[in-house]
């Protein structure tokens, strides 16, 4: 009787593989990384994930391209920066700054400039690139806040998204202060009296980063150290983690025939996407280099080098960082006087209450709005921002407040450019940041509405052929055709959300139910945000089949 196993005499033989023997040294190259790092069953699990096609996705990638050529050109500049305060006599091939005495970073700026072959090409790609990094972050966030692309599972990653955006703006900020020169000088200062003005923390915090009275000589080697190692090591981070999330959630997509909470109809990432977004990047880079080569910005050798004793004209921060001035530029300068101390509320309500309620509220609000729609469930299809017009009012209300607490921050040049009063624009500024916002959500919100009817309009009826008909009777109509699958598909396929409602007063034993101030409030919001006279109910099937059947169709 023989067994299952057999043995044989003599040496064991070793195990033989069932992968085929490698064609030449390259695939045994790949064969051997594999094995000790699984790339292959990694790229194949990823390689092949389907990203949906549509323009507005793009403003994430024009982030990403941005903060590449950021990193890249910042490198290089680098090479040839000297972070160092200590006074040199400039002696370069710049003549109108010959003999002068500046800090050996506004020499070398200056150096980059005028003598490092590419120097101000790169540094002006650099400062382009920043600009455009923040602006695109800024209106991908728009676009993520618009759809609704924020709520579950995503709210962890709009919180991602919040950050890299704060710290590109004070990113950005310490990296225009490198130079040293006039401007920027200026809006260190600035800086530095806001942090002054911080009750009990003010001048420790004003040590530490300056390192003394200001100007002091640690300024520009303390930024440099922050610019380029403590925020962009943590913009990375959060880079990747966004990045991450994105693949784990799989993208969000516009509602359309077959698309559902449960798919993504779209293109895979290789081959078809990659080559895109490589095609994408090399334009994205394109166009800011022919930007940077064209128009010139931050002209540093225009400016001068850095004196406490002058200020220069016209001196304005980036758009980014302006509306944080023009808060302290239409703030009364109040003071109040306790205890021997002055507290700044000049300073203080502007930049140490309103900056940081309007950031905090920004990174919160998908939690905000989860609260009051009581929606635990998880979206991958996009709203229509017509269709969540209190959402949509919101947004358009708080772009209308950025905007006026921009032309705050330059109302010195509207007064002067304009031949206008600064006190008149100033007064201007005060009343539009309270009320502007406010017309604005109203005239988006009905906007809005009118959008919803017009849809329901379209979904009923049809659309418009201009093709004109008599009827037997005399009477002359238009002829109206009956829209295709598809967009009858795109104009219905939103939820109609219920209001969050109160429980009744009493219970079924007559007791009397006592709500919360939270729970009443979440009541009046959720009825604010999806009641009667916010959204338009969509045409039912019964309304449909009336109209289709020839009463009031034509």
């Amino acid at each position: 009787m023989s067994s299952a196993s057999s043995t044989t005499s003599g040496a064991a033989k070793p195990a033989s593989s069932t992968r085929a023997k490698p064609a030449n040294k390259w695939e045994a190259a790949a064969d051997w990384t594999d094995g000790r790092l699984g790339i292959y069953s990694l790229a194949r699990a990823n390689l092949r994930k389907i990203f949906p096609d549509h323009w507005s996705f793009m403003l994430g990638e024009i982030c990403l391209y941005t903060f590449i050529i950021i990193i890249l050109t910042g490198v290089y500049l680098t090479l040839f920066f000297k972070p160092s305060m200590g006074e040199v006599i400039y002696d370069g091939s710049y003549v109108p700054l010959k003999g002068i005495p500046m800090s050996e970073a506004y020499a070398s700026t200056v150096d980059i400039s005028f003598e490092v072959r590419g120097g101000l090409l790169v540094r002006q790609i650099h400062h382009w690139a920043a600009l455009v990094f923040v602006a695109a972050m800024l209106v991908h966030m728009l676009r993520v806040f618009f759809t609704g692309a924020f709520r579950k599972p995503r709210e962890i990653n709009w919180v991602f998204g919040f950050l890299l955006l704060v710290l590109g703006m004070f990113d950005g900020f310490f990296g225009y202060s490198l130079p040293d020169d006039l401007l920027s000088g200026t809006g260190i200062r600035f800086m530095e009296g806001a942090i002054l003005a911080a009750p009990l923390i003010g001048t420790y915090v004003q040590m530490f980063l300056f390192g003394g009275e200001f100007p002091g000589h640690e300024i520009v080697p303390r930024f440099f150290t922050i610019h380029v190692l403590l925020i962009p090591g943590i913009m990375v981070g959060l880079l990747v983690a966004h990045l991450i999330l994105v693949f784990y959630h799989k993208h969000t997509q516009w509602a359309g025939p077959g698309k559902t909470e449960k798919n993504v109809v779209g293109m895979p990432l290789m081959p078809v996407y990659m080559a895109k977004a490589g095609g994408f990047f090399f334009l994205v880079f394109g166009l800011i280099a022919v930007i940077s080569a064209i128009a010139t910005i931050n002209p540093i050798w225009a400016y001068g080098p850095y004196r406490p004793d002058q200020v220069s004209t016209d001196a304005q921060p980036d758009w980014y960082m302006g509306f944080s001035e023009g808060l302290v530029r239409i703030m009364p300068g109040w003071e109040i006087s306790m205890w021997g101390h002055t507290l700044n509320m000049g300073v203080i309500v502007p930049l140490m209450i309103v900056f940081p309620l309007v950031l905090v509220s920004i990174a919160l609000y998908p939690f905000i709005e989860g609260w009051i729609t009581g929606d635990k469930r998880e979206h991958h299809i996009l709203d229509r921002p017509r269709n969540a017009p209190v959402r949509t009012a919101l947004g358009a209300a708080w772009i209308s407040l950025y905007l006026i607490l921009l032309v705050a921050g330059g109302n010195d040049l509207f007064a002067t450019h304009l031949h206008l009063s600064l006190n008149a624009v100033t007064y201007f500024v005060r009343v539009g940041m309270f009320v502007v916002p406010v017309i604005v959500f109203i005239i988006t919100k009905r906007w809005c509405l009118g959008l919803q009817r017009r849809d329901k309009e379209k979904v009923l009826h049809g659309r418009e052929t201009g093709v004109i008909k008599r009827l037997p009777h005399g009477e002359f109509i238009e002829v109206h055709a009956q829209l295709p699958q598809k967009d009858l598909h795109t104009l219905t396929a939103h939820e109609q959300i219920q209001p969050f409602e109160l429980a009744a007063e009493t219970d079924e034993n007559g007791v009397a139910r006592k709500a919360g101030v939270l729970t009443r409030t979440r009541a009046k919001l959720s009825r604010g945000f999806y009641g009667e006279g916010s959204q338009i109910p969509k045409p039912t099937s019964e309304e449909h089949h009336e109209i289709s059947s020839g009463h009031g169709h034509h």
